[in-house]
């Protein structure tokens, strides 16, 4: 059995089952892991899930902003922007059983036998990976009840950006959430930084650094993530692994083998304006 981890896929369907083509993958007897974001900006939203859902137990899911969002959408606390391309899947028959599906995934998983991690964005430097465990179940337990419509009102925000054990509540969620589905950059305190979509070489260290190289974080078990594709899949860090190579944005879907180390590529078209 193998362990493929992809990153980002939003919505683009057939440039997933092509790479999952190239390297063989056999969904009865191997696993796939996705570092969440499976919607969103690329074509078919609808047909992504509806794939991966079909997966059944061979894939590990977590989520991503992207797909947070989709369940505020779906529960009408935001309306869907023309360039999310979210109206196939807005409309289709089975959106309803489809979100379920997806409200019900983890915000982060631990592989049983290669002790890997996997998030969307990261771990709070903050938080010891254990700590990170146990305040994704907090959230999860919201999110799968039948009170998850709160909590999907009240994630959105960049306030509290640093945390402390004195969080409750929804200040507490919200930065769990943010995270582990929105973070790129921390002030060098560990505090998480929103803004800053540019890559590491764009940025000055002496007042922000990637969350990955704060010092104080955990890296006492591999860390897989996505969630951001300026970093083009390049992480000068031993242990860490990103995955989000921005095919939605005309780069390329990337996805590794776990057992070997071998990283299967597949160049794609544009297909977010």
């Amino acid at each position: 059995m193998a362990t493929y981890i992809v990153g980002d896929i939003q919505g683009c369907c057939d440039e997933l089952q092509q790479l999952l083509n190239v390297a063989n993958f056999m969904p009865e007897k191997d696993e796939l892991w996705i570092t969440g974001d499976l919607v969103a900006r690329g074509p078919k939203s609808l047909e992504t899930l509806r794939f991966v859902k079909n997966l059944g137990s061979s894939a590990k899911v977590i989520l991503g902003n992207h797909d947070l969002h989709l369940l505020a959408i779906w529960q009408g606390i935001h309306q869907a922007k023309e360039n999310d391309k979210l109206t196939p899947l807005l409309s289709a028959h089975d959106c309803d059983e489809l979100l379920e599906w997806l409200r019900h995934q983890p915000l982060l998983l631990r592989h049983p036998e290669f002790d890997f991690v996997m998030v969307h964005a990261g771990i709070s430097p903050q938080w010891t990976i254990k700590q990170a465990e146990q305040f994704a179940l907090e959230v999860e337990s919201q999110l799968h009840n039948n009170q998850f419509k709160s909590l999907l009102q009240k994630m959105y925000g960049n306030h509290p950006n640093s945390w402390s054990e004195k969080l409750v509540g929804d200040e507490r969620q919200r930065f769990i959430i943010n995270a582990f589905t929105r973070m790129r950059y921390c002030f060098l305190d560990g505090s998480l930084e929103f803004k800053n979509k540019l890559g590491p070489a764009e940025t000055d260290p002496s007042i922000m650094k990637p969350w990955f190289e704060i010092d104080s974080l955990d890296t006492s078990s591999p860390i897989l993530f996505g969630h951001w594709a300026a970093l083009l899949g390049n992480v000068d860090k031993e242990g860490l692994y990103a995955l989000d190579t921005g095919c939605v944005w005309g780069n390329s879907l990337t996805m590794l083998r776990w057992q070997d180390k071998k990283t299967f590529s597949l160049a794609c078209p544009v297909h977010s304006q």
